[in-house]
């Protein structure tokens, strides 16, 4: 009995410290997130910039195909430097779901930009890099269509 027991209070350990760890990953993935949205609403893609590996692909509604690599997000984002100014947002419902070095958020985004709100869907995909660093590997934006009825 006393072996059960024993047995019983590791795997219970081990579960309550998977847990912690998947709440401090979740809040982990999101801040960094938040940071980087902080940035672009007022005019910096820096903070996504950052966040982004060398080998990152990217999916926008404003472009056709899948953009790859770092070099070509920094030429896409050059032109909106300064010029985006979001006054609040909301990220809405986000949730993060990860396995080993990856893992993924997903989230609404509502910006508001004096009485207008755009939304979107958003799911970030992050790999942690050697050096314990979390990089988004690739992003997918698409626009939230209104109800049709």
């Amino acid at each position: 009995m006393r072996k059960i027991f024993l047995i019983l209070s590791i795997f219970m350990a081990g579960t309550v410290y998977a847990q912690t760890n998947a709440e401090e990953l979740s809040a982990t993935i999101i801040a960094l997130e938040k940071a980087a949205l902080e940035k672009w609403n007022q005019g910096d893609p820096g903070g996504y910039l950052d966040l982004s590996a060398d080998d990152v692909t990217y999916f926008d509604p404003a472009i056709e195909q899948r953009m790859e690599g770092l070099e070509n997000l920094r030429n896409y984002y050059k032109p909106a430097t300064g010029k985006i100014s979001v006054d609040r947002y909301e990220m809405v419902n986000p949730n993060v779901t990860a396995v080993n070095s990856m893992a993924v958020l997903t989230f609404n985004l509502f910006s508001y930009v004096g009485n207008d709100v755009h939304k979107w869907n958003c799911t970030e995909v992050y790999r942690l890099e050697r050096g314990g660093q979390w990089k988004i590997v690739h992003t997918h934006w698409s626009i939230v269509q209104p109800d049709v009825k």
